[in-house]
């Protein structure tokens, strides 16, 4: 992940936006290159000023749903077939219908959202919802809400923590990540109101106003 994330950095770096928008594009179409791996580069050069994540992002997320309606035609018009001909990775392509069918089917368009963050699934999602003639207006909807926050958050994870995000990515995954970033807020929120519990319990009491003779 480390390796790939290193060889994607220096990629964007060279060619900038369009390679990032070509990257992100096919992986969301359906052909497995690291799409996910060109946003957290991208966003890492951004930390760095070397690109700008006011366009990473929506860059990131238009080529994202531009790349998910191509593999939902894809899938609605011979997708089932592509993934269950003979030939090469035939166990893995069978294994994707499988699993991935009942999903989507289960779930309906919002797999489709759920599916952007998910490694593997992101790949073949718009395929299956397309093989499975899922609506077109459900499907778009749902990717594009997927997209956005798929593009938005991973984007400013990786553009917050700059080139660590790649390292802690690499050790706890995306969710751990999130896990570990949650915990930290909560931890700091639980803090804070233990703190101010405790000034307000040590704080000396509101002055007794003396009592008016003529009312006793």
């Amino acid at each position: 992940m480390l390796a790939a994330l290193i060889n994607a950095e220096h990629l964007v770096e060279v060619s900038g936006y369009p390679l990032l928008f070509i990257l992100v594009m096919a992986e969301s179409s359906g052909v497995p290159i690291p799409g996910e791996t060109a946003l957290i580069a991208a966003a890492v050069l951004a930390s760095r000023g070397k690109l700008q994540i006011e366009l990473v992002i929506p860059l990131a997320a238009l080529a994202a749903i531009v790349g998910d309606n191509i593999g939902y035609q894809i899938g609605r018009k011979g997708g089932r077939w592509l993934l269950e001909r003979p030939g090469r990775f035939q166990s893995q392509r069978r294994e994707v219908l499988e699993t991935g069918e009942p999903f989507v089917e289960r779930h309906g368009p919002k797999a489709v959202f759920f599916g952007r963050f998910i490694l593997g699934l992101r790949v073949w999602a718009s395929w299956l919802a397309g093989a499975t003639h899922m609506r077109w207006r459900s499907f778009f909807l749902w990717n594009a809400l997927g997209g956005i926050c798929w593009a938005s958050g991973i984007g400013l994870l990786a553009y917050f923590l700059g080139h660590s995000a790649g390292k802690a990515i690499e050790a706890f995954g995306i969710y751990g990540l999130v896990a570990v970033l949650l915990a930290i807020v909560s931890t700091f929120i639980l803090h804070r109101r233990h703190r101010r519990h405790t000034q307000a319990r040590s704080a000396p009491p509101p002055e007794a106003t003396p009592s008016d003779p003529e009312t006793r």
